[in-house]
């Protein structure tokens, strides 16, 4: 039986922290499957379109990665693309709370779906998508956090905004 592991996300952008995550879940399993959550609540930057390209164009050099976008209940997603595994990053303490508690709802919801705490290189321990986005909305650089196509899209997103701002 293939071993599939489903790391759900906003990826709102990718960034190198969540790519060495994949590599390390493809240490594991024989596939996985990113599953790009449309976070209506969050209120992403990029549109889920726009997610989508940046991560398929990211992983494109992976042979057992896929790239999907999911609506509705995680567990249920993972049933229905035969999954084993949900893979989490844990990056700080802080993480755990909240993943521990995601964690023992999704086991209540399906026991024998398991989930996988994976800790990022050192170099991305800290890194979110939220820090690349506040870094770029003032035109730093966030080279070596993010891959340059992404890069290249933040600093054109926020180009955009700032423009409409000042109009």
């Amino acid at each position: 039986m293939k071993k599939i592991a489903i790391y759900p996300g906003t990826f709102d952008p990718i960034t190198n922290g969540h790519l060495d995550l994949v590599k390390r879940g493809l240490m594991i399993f024989d596939e996985v499957i990113i599953a790009v959550a449309p976070s209506y609540r969050k209120q992403p930057l990029f549109t889920l379109k726009e997610r989508l390209k940046m991560i398929r164009y990211a992983l494109k050099r992976f042979k057992r990665v896929r790239v999907e976008s999911f609506n509705g209940l995680l567990i249920e997603y993972v049933r229905k693309k035969k999954g084993i595994a949900i893979l989490r990053g844990l990056r700080a303490v802080s993480d755990f709370e909240y993943e521990l508690q995601m964690a023992h709802m999704n086991r209540r919801l399906d026991t024998n779906i398991e989930t996988v705490f994976m800790m990022p290189s050192e170099e991305y321990s800290f890194l979110t998508s939220s820090m690349v986005k506040e870094i770029a909305s003032y035109g730093g650089s966030v080279k070596g956090l993010v891959t340059d196509d992404v890069e290249n899209a933040l600093r054109e997103k926020f180009k955009v905004i700032v423009e409409d701002i000042v109009e």
